[in-house]
């Protein structure tokens, strides 16, 4: 089994925590990142409504929809 190398953003993040850093600075970047891949999570799928042409009715729809599986289909 070979050994994986490490990703570029993980390289960056061991380069960031070789400091010591105190709780709230911790917690600070962790809310950063966090914040971060939100944001670009809700960029992706606001593409994909705009593709799909999704609207206020689709969710409507979809809170309708009954999402139950058979006992015929397991």
């Amino acid at each position: 089994m070979q050994p994986q190398k490490l990703t570029n953003l993980q390289l960056e993040l061991l380069k960031v925590f070789s400091y010591q850093l105190n709780q709230q600075q911790l917690t600070d970047i962790r809310n950063l990142l966090a914040n971060y891949f939100a944001e670009q999570a809700t960029r992706e799928m606001d593409k994909l409504w705009e593709q799909q042409g999704w609207d206020e009715n689709t969710m409507v729809e979809w809170a309708n929809e009954h999402m139950r599986i058979s006992n015929n289909s397991l």
